[in-house]
């Protein structure tokens, strides 16, 4: 008798629910000690396109203050401290926002330093400079136009956009350069990762210098899971 009523008693313990997991950025090992940050997500590394998201940390919670459709390069992701450069991977990791520019003038309301470009603006890509891996005016002469990108020739894509700060503080030859969050091209990216025009722009209005943005580039689970930078 006893036994049947512990087993009538079991059967109406309510089962235990899992915990909602928190917003992404609550989930994350680090997000870069600011109070703003950028997540591009991928479904897998093969993956060419996921979701962007800003997020605020307000009164000790993330919120998310918009999302979007994002595209990455057409080879998928990689880790970023294994990427090789001109194999069209968006590297995966936790990163600085240096500036923002564009061949367009930046939208109204933007705080971020944002550079215009024009005709003489390129990025540099050619391991064999000194300027490897950074805006230049004027090509310099150990900076090959055939190993950089001119700004202008990419009006649409460049039209706004956010330096990504992969291989940027101290360059490693070979790893790769250029890499920005920009305007949607025709697909996905040579390593970039893009959005609309008007997600763009909303990103750019809403992101702070003051607020010590990064953004976070990774997949949902695995070994390059965002949740793990």
């Amino acid at each position: 008798m006893r036994i049947a009523a512990l087993l009538l008693a079991s059967l109406l313990v309510p089962l235990a629910v899992p915990a909602h997991p928190g917003p992404l950025p609550e989930r994350m090992a680090y997000t870069g000690g600011g109070s703003q940050l950028i997540t591009a997500e991928a479904p897998s590394l093969g993956a060419t396109t996921g979701t962007l998201t800003w997020w605020d940390r307000r009164a000790g919670r993330w919120v998310a203050a918009g999302s979007a459709p994002a595209r990455f390069g057409a080879k998928g992701l990689v880790e970023g401290d294994s990427r090789v450069q001109g194999t069209d991977t968006t590297p995966t990791g936790l990163f600085t926002l240096p500036y923002a520019f564009g061949v367009a003038p930046a939208p109204h309301g933007t705080h971020y330093p944002y550079r215009r470009a024009t005709d003489g603006s390129w990025w540099c890509q050619d391991n064999e400079s000194r300027r490897y891996n950074r805006w230049v005016e004027g090509l310099p002469r150990d900076c090959r136009a055939s190993e950089s990108e001119h700004l202008t020739a990419y009006a649409s894509q460049y039209a706004r956009a956010l330096v990504i700060g992969f291989n940027y503080r101290r360059p490693v030859r070979g790893r790769g350069a250029g890499i920005f969050l920009h305007v949607n091209g025709r697909g996905a990216t040579a390593g970039c990762v893009s959005v609309s025009a008007e997600a763009m722009t909303r990103v750019l209005m809403w992101v702070h210098p003051l607020r010590r943005p990064h953004i976070a580039i990774g997949t949902t689970s695995g070994p390059t899971a965002i949740t793990r930078y």
